[in-house]
């Protein structure tokens, strides 16, 4: 049983890490170390029982781990072509083709190093396979905790709905993803309601280079001309980012009681980087997501969990850079060995 206490013990740091505050990302981490440990575990175990057998099963893990790989880059370079052909060609809407593009070219540097029996490309393509790695373990992490986070009953009362902006169109338009993040505060200011409260929603948005309007006036606009309360509306419109979103409406709230709570509404791809933002900030609430179109989840999912990477960007150009100089050392030092390649 020894085998499982580093899984235990992840666990363990999961479990008081969610107590503590469940908006870190810390704490998708200890879970996934807990599946990983518990894995690496499981086949120590079987190894020392039926030797052949857990053999079989690492080898059946790895092809599965290979096909999954091919089977996400071509799913997302169909889902990149959409997004050009839906969104347009801007840069983040051609996040997910990008990335489709770098697995294609990472299964490339794999063959060719076996086929051309290269010590220094089988170097370079180990080395990209131990960074490429770290990175999935990252975003598997952030996904499933993203997932179990929004799932998560803590902080689900208020005195305040936030709503976040997210651009017009036409420089006065309400756009769908607003929209729906919109309908989403209407929801949650309504089950606040229920319980004997009277919230007020606070929709959060300057107003853009483009626009000819700030966006929570437009904001504000959409939900009176839908029949809610306008007495019950304020408009933060000094923002233009997350942070600002977060730290002017809090500004907002504290005019009215310092001790406030909120429930923060934004995209569900948005909402786990936005309950990150709020604790750096200083903000006390929970951040539920709206629904967004099925398309145009996974390019969102990658460039928030992009975002996630550069806010760490200390921790993680440190790992980078240990990989980088691990591999190194290995090739120096002969390895793999011509032989095995």
């Amino acid at each position: 049983m020894l085998l499982y206490v580093p899984s235990a013990l992840c666990l363990v740091g999961f479990c008081v890490g969610v107590v503590r505050d469940h908006r870190r990302l810390s704490n998708g981490v200890l879970l996934g170390l807990t599946v990983v440990f518990a894995v690496v575990a499981a086949l120590l175990q079987l190894g020392s029982v039926k030797p052949g057998l857990s053999g079989d099963v690492a080898f059946g893990l790895l092809v599965t781990a290979a096909v999954a790989v091919v089977v996400l880059a071509g799913f997302l370079l169909a889902n990149g072509v959409t997004m050009v052909r839906k969104e347009g060609r801007s840069l983040a809407n051609l996040v997910s083709l990008g990335v489709g593009l770098a697995l294609i070219v990472l299964i490339a540097l794999l063959v060719a190093a076996l086929v051309l029996h290269s010590r220094t490309l089988a170097a370079v393509a180990g080395t990209a396979v131990v960074l490429a790695g770290y990175v999935a373990f990252l975003f598997v992490c952030f996904l499933f905790y993203a997932a179990l986070y929004q799932r998560l009953v803590f902080w689900r009362r208020g005195d305040f709905v936030v709503v976040l902006g997210s651009g017009l169109i036409g420089g006065s338009t309400v756009p769908p993803l607003l929209a729906s993040r919109l309908e989403k505060g209407r929801k949650e200011h309504t089950r606040l309601s229920r319980r004997g409260r009277r919230p007020v929603l606070i929709v959060s948005g300057g107003q853009g280079p483009d626009e000819e309007l700030p966006e929570s006036h437009a904001m504000a606009d959409y939900l009176v001309e839908r029949g809610f309360p306008a007495d019950l509306i304020e408009r933060e419109d000094r923002s233009t980012t997350t942070e600002e979103n977060l730290t002017f409406s809090q500004a907002l709230m504290h005019t009215k009681n310092p001790a406030s709570r909120c429930v923060i509404v934004t995209s569900n791809y948005h909402a786990f980087r936005a309950a990150i933002t709020a604790r750096r900030v200083g903000v006390r609430g929970h951040v539920v997501g709206a629904p967004t179109a099925s398309y145009f989840w996974p390019s969102a999912v990658i460039r928030e969990f992009i975002a996630l990477v550069v806010h760490y960007r200390r921790l993680n150009a440190a790992i980078l850079l240990v990989v980088l100089l691990g591999g190194l050392f290995l090739w120096w030092w002969g390895w793999p060995p011509t032989n095995h390649i």
